[in-house]
């Protein structure tokens, strides 16, 4: 079917569409959902890493012994006894694959690498004993910035993505512009601070373990796990029910969680690990440093003539992830000449990885300041320089876009908003305290990935239903949108269908990130449910004693658990009857789901918004509060609108920590991070929090998937940041180009 006659295939007014609240909301506000930590299988030890202190050097010596001669210590492993494993963890393993510290040698690349893993039969035992290592070092001086730092030419960004992207001639570009604009922006550090910190309860049986553990990509983990330990992968069985948030750090394997696996296959027994808070600065993941410079050019219509995207981006000594910022200037604003490049920069951390909108948070948060700024030199109102500056195809290939209400998104919000009352020039508003109040606007965009996925739906004797993905529900409803989904094509309601998902012995669900989980594991489940029908209409079309005998060639639908002919609704019968007729138990339905490359090479795919903000500035203080939010996004066919919105609203509050308050502080001399824990690393709490609305701007999309569905997840981060920045600018006539925004940038210029 070519791209030209893709229709979606859902059914307006269906179940999937309606706002139910969370099928897993009792469970969590009652404390009966079980977490990875809240396993105890019979016999279990805890297990605690060991971490460097320093960042760079190696370590001389362990009390090993006087470790083992605490009560209770059961073992100490360290690299002089560490068991083998059967991948090398220098080698990447694609395609989310990290090199991992797990004892293979003395070396310390970062602080918090672990060093060792003490095993005892009590957590104060296994705690204890680890402090009583007292490790010894032999230390370098740690690379910690831009001038210690190595800079290099980098073959990749984020995930395999090329780490420079030319369209048109640029320097033709700046030629031709009557205006040219050029800022520096500098991004920090962040870490993922989900509530539930990275852990593992490890069980063996013979060759064959038992994680329990928050994962966000089950199946493709429980292959890699597989391959570290030498076994086949259907001998790994990832039981990952609940996340307390994920972020994309828990689609990542890392050491400790790799080593605690290996503590219990030597030992024999259960083993379980919890990372500390201050732990998690380190070995899983976060999102690296930028400093972006960014040149735009400008005709006298304000319209751009070149657009050129500059990032470096910190990673690890020994890996290669870096935040791919400079893509965001990609598919957004119309340009004839388009660059965006990278560099790298190794310092002496962690490696960093995927984390909430993975360069498009970044990236995004420079650009949109950049784009006010060339609003201003313009003299243009920042939304109308945007309007004026509106692609109608992506900028960066020409393909179409498979869908794009951004233009709404603009108007809806902006009226919501009441932009249209916006002074031009800043430090024209106060509040009656004497505030200043200032309004800014960002561009919020993101793509729509689709993940191979694969589902299975079992249509019962009863009329009810089971449906089956090795999906994740991290926080995000994926309970509840999918099984609406899988609701739909099985036409039933929700209340009929039973949903089992987090376990990796179920069919692949895919990947919980990206967006694109409720796209793709819900198109599995779609295709799943509509070949249970298909199964279960055989059997009655071709069964004398239906109502629905000799209709193959006319077809039918199901509706509220009964099929119907397509050209006589009154003509139907009963899933039960059908099943009981033809002496079943069952009919099942299996299906995989994976993008057309056909149509995935036609046609650019990404959901759309716009954010408006409100900031009020103490004038005296340079205190900065968000006082009020309004994002409006189009991002296809909404399968739940309750959770559509809790994503928004999540989404915006993650803007706000990055515009105005995390930050992961390093110390120079030593490399370690000086704030964390979650009093010292600032992120939003309900106080912090202004006055939030969404807006959900209709958008039907017939190519991004046969549901029509994109994703919401991250699209919320990316507008925000700009925002709020430019709110600030608004307000005080101070340009701060570095986040988070601190009131010391704005008092220097009171």
């Amino acid at each position: 079917m070519s791209p030209d006659t893709i229709r979606p295939r859902y059914r307006h007014g269906s179940n999937a569409g309606q706002p139910l609240t969370r099928r897993d909301g009792v469970l969590k506000v009652t404390g009966r959902a079980t977490y990875a930590a809240d396993n105890h299988p019979q016999g279990m030890l805890y297990a605690v890493t060991a971490v460097s202190g320093i960042a760079r050097g190696r370590v001389t010596a362990l009390d090993v012994e006087a470790a083992m001669a605490h009560p209770g210590v059961v073992e100490v492993i360290t690299p002089a006894n560490r068991p083998p494993l059967a991948h090398d963890p220098n080698e990447k393993m694609p395609p989310f694959g990290f090199r991992v510290e797990v004892l293979q040698n003395d070396s310390v690349r970062y602080v918090n690498q672990p060093i060792a893993l003490v095993i005892a039969e009590t957590l104060e035992a296994a705690t204890e004993g680890a402090t009583l290592l007292n490790p010894q070092y032999e230390a370098d001086s740690a690379r910690t910035d831009q001038e210690s730092g190595e800079r290099f030419s980098p073959a990749a960004i984020g995930v395999g993505m090329p780490p420079r992207t030319a369209h048109g001639d640029i320097e033709a570009g700046f030629a031709a512009a009557a205006r040219i604009m050029e800022a520096e922006y500098l991004t920090p550090a962040q870490y993922h601070n989900a509530m539930e910190p990275h852990a593992v309860v490890a069980e063996w049986d013979g060759d064959r373990v038992t994680l329990d553990m928050p994962n966000q990509a089950l199946t493709l983990s429980a292959a890699s796990y597989a391959a570290y330990f030498g076994i086949p992968p259907e001998n790994v069985l990832i039981r990952s029910p609940f996340l307390g948030g994920g972020f994309g750090s828990k689609a990542i394997l890392n050491g400790p969680q790799i080593l605690a696996i290996l503590a219990a296959r030597m030992l024999k027994r259960p083993v379980k690990l919890v990372l500390t808070r201050a732990q998690m600065y380190g070995p899983v993941g976060h999102r690296g440093q930028t400093w972006q410079k960014l040149r735009i050019g400008t005709d006298n219509a304000g319209r751009l003539t070149a657009l050129h995207h500059h990032a470096v981006a910190a990673t690890s000594s020994f890996d290669d992830f870096l935040e791919p910022a400079a893509n965001a200037s990609l598919p957004l604003y119309a340009c004839s000449a388009i660059l965006a490049e990278h560099e790298g920069l190794r310092l002496d951390m962690g490696t960093p990885g995927p984390m909430r909108a993975p360069g498009e948070a970044s990236g995004s948060a420079a650009l949109e300041v950049a784009m006010d700024e060339a609003a201003q030199a313009c003299g243009m109102d920042p939304l109308a320089f945007r309007l004026a500056n509106y692609a109608e195809t992506e900028p960066a290939t020409g393909k179409p876009f498979s869908s794009k209400a951004l233009r709404e998104c603009y108007a809806e919000g902006a009226k919501h908003f009441g932009w249209e009352g916006r002074p031009l020039e800043p430090r024209r508003m106060r509040d009656e305290n004497g505030f200043l109040v200032g309004w800014g606007m960002g561009t919020a965009v993101f793509p729509c990935p689709h993940f191979p996925a694969e589902a299975r739906a079992t249509l019962r004797a009863d009329g009810t239903a089971l449906v089956e993905t090795s999906g994740v529900d991290m926080g995000q409803g994926s309970w509840t949108a999918l099984a609406q989904i899988a609701a739909e094509a099985l036409g039933l309601d929700p209340d009929q269908v039973e949903f089992h998902s987090g376990i990796s012995n179920l069919p692949d669900g895919g990947i919980a990130g990206g967006s694109g989980h409720t796209a793709s594991a819900g198109l599995a489940l779609h295709n799943a449910g509509e070949d249970a029908i298909a199964k279960l209409a055989e059997l009655a079309t071709a069964d004398p004693a239906s109502p629905l005998f000799g209709a193959g060639n006319i077809g039918v639908v199901a509706r509220s658990g009964r099929l119907c002919r397509r050209d006589d609704e009154e003509r139907s019968e009963s899933y039960a009857d059908i099943l009981a007729r033809a002496d079943r138990a069952e009919v099942v339905g299996t299906a995989k789901a994976a993008r057309d490359p056909a149509i995935a090479s036609a046609y650019a795919m990404y959901s759309h918004g716009a954010v408006f903000a409100e900031v009020k500035v103490d004038p005296d203080l340079g205190q900065v509060r968000a006082t009020r939010l309004v994002g409006a996004f189009a991002a296809g066919r909404i399968i739940n609108s309750r959770l559509v919105r809790s994503q928004y609203f999540g989404g915006m509050i993650w803007g706000i920590s990055f515009a105005l308050q995390e930050e992961a502080i390093t110390d120079r001399r030593t490399g370690r991070i000086m704030n964390a824990d979650l009093a010292e690393y600032h992120v939003p709490v309900n106080a912090d929090v202004p006055s939030l609305d969404t807006i959900l701007i209709p958008e039907e999309d017939p190519y991004v998937n046969p549901l029509g569905v994109k994703g919401v997840g991250e699209i919320g981060v990316t507008g925000t940041v700009g925002a709020i920045a430019n709110a600030i600018w608004h307000a005080t006539g101070v340009r701060v180009r570095r986040f988070p925004i601190r009131l010391e940038d704005l008092i220097v210029h009171r």
